[in-house]
């Protein structure tokens, strides 16, 4: 694996938590995020950025970007935040279906979206302690996802 793609919705909230959590615990893989519909050239939410620096992460030279069909044709990986997610991108792009994941595929029994899928809602413009819960469950499902890649590799 060489490549992984993770997207959200505007950009600025999961995605780019996610993609600097992956970016940490694989660094030889390129790991990058896009919105479909994102909110281009954005900094990443306050909220998200603070509760992940507090986590060790810094997402502050994050911009949102556009999800495009060469993203999704170029990565090995595209790991998704929802199942309708999932749904609305095999639809569009139905050549990189094999390749569309739930990040929360492999979580835990809780708030399922599909059959042993957990879905990771927006945060955004919600309280503190939902930005909380989200960054915990895509902390659980990056965590998840590595533990089966560094396995194939």
């Amino acid at each position: 694996m060489r490549k992984i793609l993770v997207v959200c919705v505007g950009n600025i909230c999961r995605s780019p938590v996610a993609e600097a959590m992956f970016k940490v615990k694989l660094p030889n893989i390129d790991v990058q995020s896009a919105g479909m519909s994102a909110m281009l050239g954005h900094s990443a939410d306050p909220m998200a950025a603070q509760i992940a620096l507090a986590n060790g992460i810094d997402i502050s030279a994050h911009r949102g970007r556009q999800l495009a069909s060469w993203m999704l044709q170029d990565a090995d990986l595209v790991l998704v935040m929802e199942t309708n997610h999932q749904k609305q991108l095999s639809q569009q792009y139905p050549l990189s279906r094999g390749k569309i994941r739930c990040l929360g595929e492999f979580d835990a029994p809780g708030d399922f979206g599909a059959a042993g899928t957990v879905d990771i809602a927006d945060p955004y413009r919600q309280s503190e302690q939902a930005f909380l819960l989200s960054h915990e469950r895509i902390s659980r499902g990056v965590a998840a996802w590595v533990s089966r890649i560094v396995q194939l590799t």
